[in-house]
């Protein structure tokens, strides 16, 4: 019992304390992911703890363990809705209802019929793919003739993008912020009640033991769609498989670097990733927005086959209602060098990846 107890202790310990050490390396990042999860077992261990002779020893494991589930708990609690936040509601001047879908397809599922029968239910005005490749595209043919307005980059790297609107696209680009096999795109939207904004669809490579060594590539490619859209004066959207979370030190930097807000504060974690194991999902899949957005709904839809659950969410765009502005936190001098120069690392950042994978 006590060799339990102190095994899981020290994973705890060792899982709370890596991400606060200050290097791009995947071993400290990733245990970053799973934050939900250790905050879940420290409090388990904690409470089991109860049940052992109760020394001086187990007087320091639980007040270390004590201690590390305040520190998570105060973190992890800004993303339910026990974190009480203002709820602004757009005006009556606001846009019409719209509706995005967000999926990571995993290049190798072959199931593209149930992805097809999500968008017929769902009929999202907008749809992002990401890890689309050229029998992907195939397979979205048919529904070109709903959604007419189409941004292509296909790719057999798991880094492909496909972007599909019934709204009218009136200007769109791929983006190589950090490397010319990592593609960001950028959609310029009208509706059809005559509001313009942004989307952005992202998908920047995960600090891995089988991928990238380190987060350079992923941040900086991160912190360049940031510094674009400080450049943009109208309504945005990003989102996309960040492979990052949310309470990161890059995420947050994003969000103070672009000014934009996360609808998951004060409501939900939204985890998407892996779609097969409800205890091991980590809410990678991210989405950010600019004051004039206002989030009705978002949340995760059915498995469809892959290993992300897709991201649903219901929005209108108020240019009148400026409620939100007092959220928006904006990053100072240090931070701005500090993105700066993690740009620059992601530049200079060799990452090998093969041009076709398979599985």
């Amino acid at each position: 019992m006590w060799e339990l107890y102190f095994v899981l202790s020290i994973l705890i310990v060792l899982f709370s304390v890596l991400p606060k050490i200050p290097s791009t390396y995947w071993v400290f990042r990733v245990p970053d992911f799973g934050k939900i999860q250790v905050f879940v077992i420290a409090v388990l261990t904690f409470g089991f703890g109860f049940f052992l002779e109760k020394d001086l020893t187990w007087k320091i494991f639980q007040g270390i363990l004590l201690l590390l589930i305040i520190y998570h708990g105060i973190v992890l609690i800004k993303y339910t809705p026990l974190y009480l936040i203002k709820d602004h509601k757009p005006s009556d001047k606001a846009s019409k209802p719209l509706q995005f879908i967000s999926a990571n397809v995993y290049q190798f599922n072959t199931d593209f019929k149930q992805f097809i029968n999500l968008i017929n239910h769902c009929k999202p005005d907008v749809f992002l793919t990401m890890e689309s490749n050229g029998d992907w595209e195939n397979a979205f043919k048919v529904l070109e003739k709903d959604y007419p307005f189409q941004h292509k980059v296909t790719l057999e790297n798991t880094y492909g993008m496909h972007f599909y609107s019934k709204l009218e696209i009136s200007e769109s680009k791929t983006h190589f912020f950090v490397a010319d096999d990592i593609p960001s795109i950028e959609a310029h939207l009208k509706t059809t009640d005559g509001f313009e904004f942004v989307f952005f669809g992202v998908h920047p490579p995960p600090p891995s033991p089988t991928e990238e060594k380190t987060s350079k590539e992923r941040d900086g490619d991160l912190l360049s769609t940031a510094k674009r859209v400080k450049e943009i004066h109208k309504p945005v959207i990003v989102v996309g498989d960040f492979n990052n979370v949310a309470w990161s030190k890059s995420s947050v930097l994003f969000r103070k670097t672009s000014e934009l807000l996360d609808p998951r504060i004060g409501h939900a974690f939204v985890s998407t990733f892996h779609a097969k194991y409800r205890f091991f999902r980590f809410p990678i899949d991210l989405m950010f927005h600019s004051e004039e957005i206002f989030i009705d709904t978002l949340k995760t839809l059915d498995n469809f086959g892959s290993d992300h659950l897709p991201v649903y969410c219901k929005f209108k765009i108020d240019h009148v209602n400026d409620d939100q502005e007092e959220r928006i936190d904006s990053a100072d001098a240090e931070e701005k060098a500090e993105a700066e120069e993690m740009i620059e690392e992601g530049k200079k950042e060799d990452g090998e990846r093969d041009a076709i994978v398979t599985e």
